[in-house]
């Protein structure tokens, strides 16, 4: 392969580029640039040819116009060795360009600035960057294409000591080069349709509320026609959900959470520390809550006047499950709870803030991670997506509905007291998070006891009662909360036979009638939500 004689250089970002462009011109490569690329190069005393004087046509339409030419894509494109490419270059005066160094308007950046408008947004969607690219990197046998300033090293050291880089190197560069168009693309696709949602179109369409829906009340009409998932990878992981599953963390995971200690995270970790962000966010306002999860499920959530007193609540629910478990609370972690957390082995603790004495409390543990949650989990996406497996994902809306005193339904001939409403209240955001098919028990200010994921309603409640035995714990005049209907009376009068006073359900089974009266015989109160909370 000949030795490199010609570079396009065009970037935004600049980092790196004198350095690089000195060790270009040490090896008798010449220098071809735009705009402020070459004037950057000019003020290093770099020999550069402008763009226009190399193509013979003036940079015009305010910059739009300036690389988009033969000289510049035939001087890419062309197969040396052709010999009907050759003849067509040599006819044309179109000489070879063996290196294409472009990084992109800064699209992204731009509109992650709130105050960025539509205007601005469409001035920084690069034309000529991802062309030259794409025609660099499809000929890949003859040209070197760069996109990423981490690789000016690299690629200077082959150039000086072999003129040229490698074949595989330049294959492996063209793919990243692919790779970033396709991401920018992706970037200004969704930006498009989501501004066009929200403006022009959004005044010709019903508003979300209006529009058609299925009988559980979503719509397909908000759901793009295009899944583009293209987020950098932020971190490679030391394994899977299984030491033999390789993995890695991809996306914006850094803007929601800063880990202060510990070991780094794994798969796991941020599965569980993702659960028990979002049951947290639960409770914005509300007084010291403190939940504590294993394998995404809650075992035992509390307030109380301080965190001490809430953890001392949501331990007590389940004394075994919480080791090796996840913590979260929804204020700043103080030195008291600190020191009941340390008493037990926990893998991860979730604050939006932790105390300087607290902090000195649990560093003792090196390989406990602390969390700091910068943002509540709910003003996140909210969109969810899933794999599932035969190239197929999944989307949805994220589960964000809330309920209030004032929309439940009271269908039993007892209505609930105040306590037992509160109570209610409280245990319908805790089991909302709680797997499938899933039944709490909950005072006002704590859950009692939890069952999860089982096959049938009633075998959640029983594991249920089972645990608050085992915990200690008295179910008399407790709350009992389904996710979903109860498709039978059995799962309610197991429920009541153990204490329960009041229930609150979806309501909406064909049995409904059925289990009102058996909630009747036993002077039960209970509320319909008319929503249902299943997680898979």
């Amino acid at each position: 392969m000949p030795s490199i004689q010609r570079a396009l250089i065009s970037v935004s970002d600049k980092k790196g580029l004198i350095a690089f462009a000195q060790s270009l011109v040490s090896a008798g490569v010449e220098l071809i640039s735009t705009g402020g690329t070459a004037k950057a190069l000019r003020e290093a005393n770099l020999p550069v040819e402008d763009i226009s004087e190399y193509t013979g046509f003036p940079e015009m339409l305010d910059g739009r116009v300036k690389t988009l030419h033969p000289k510049v894509h035939g001087g890419l494109l062309f197969l040396r060795g052709n010999e009907r490419h050759e003849a067509a270059v040599k006819e044309h005066g179109i000489l070879p360009i063996d290196l294409v160094v472009v990084n992109l308007y800064p699209f992204e950046k731009t509109v992650a600035d709130p105050e960025a408008g539509l205007a601005k947004a469409i001035e920084n969607i690069d034309i000529g960057g991802p062309s030259m690219l794409r025609s660099a990197a499809k000929n890949f046998e003859n040209v070197t294409v760069v996109v990423d300033p981490v690789d000016y090293p690299d690629i200077a050291d082959s150039i000086q000591s072999n003129g040229n880089t490698t074949l595989e190197h330049r294959m492996s560069l063209a793919a990243k080069a692919f790779q970033r168009t396709s991401a920018y693309d992706a970037a200004i696709a969704d930006f498009l349709s989501k501004t066009a949602g929200t403006s022009a179109l959004a005044q010709a369409a019903p508003s979300r509320d209006d529009r058609k829906t299925t009988s559980q009340g979503s719509s397909d009409s908000v759901l793009p026609e295009m899944l583009n998932i293209k987020e950098p990878k932020v971190q490679a992981l030391r394994y899977g959900e299984n030491p033999h599953q390789s993995a890695g963390l991809y996306g914006g995971f850094a803007e929601y959470c800063e880990q202060l200690h510990g070991k780094e995270l794994s798969y796991n970790n941020i599965l569980d520390l993702t659960a028990a962000a979002g049951l947290i966010s639960e409770f914005p306002e509300d007084p010291p809550t403190l939940a504590i999860l294993k394998h995404t499920n809650p075992c035992g959530v509390g307030q109380g006047e301080d965190l001490k007193t809430a953890w001392d609540k949501a331990f007590a629910t389940d004394k075994q499950a919480p080791f090796g478990g996840i913590i979260a609370v929804n204020t700043a972690l103080d030195e008291a709870c600190a020191v009941a957390i340390s008493e037990i082995f926990s893998e991860v603790i979730i604050a939006p803030e932790f105390t300087p004495a607290a902090l000195d409390v649990l560093r003792k543990k090196k390989n406990l991670r602390l969390v700091r949650l910068l943002k509540n989990l709910h003003s996140a996406a909210s969109w969810e997506f899933r794999s599932v497996g035969m190239d197929s994902f999944l989307l949805q809306e994220r589960d964000l509905k809330s309920i209030t005193a004032s929309e439940l339904e009271f269908v039993t001939k007892r209505k609930p007291t105040e306590t037992e409403i509160r109570a209610m209240l409280f245990g319908w955001r805790v089991v909302k998070h709680v797997k499938s098919n899933a039944i709490v028990f909950t005072a006002a200010d704590r859950t009692l006891g939890v069952g999860a994921g089982q096959m049938s309603r009633v075998d959640s409640s029983k594991i249920a009662v089972r645990k608050a035995s085992e915990a200690g714990l008295s179910l008399k005049d407790s709350i009992v909360c389904s996710d979903a209907f109860f498709p039978f009376p059995d799962a309610l009068t197991a429920a009541a036979d153990a204490g329960a006073v009041a229930a609150i359900q979806p309501g909406g089974s064909v049995r409904d009638e059925l289990v009102i009266d058996a909630a009747d015989d036993r002077d039960m109160a209970m509320a319909f939500t008319r929503v249902r909370h299943f997680r898979h």
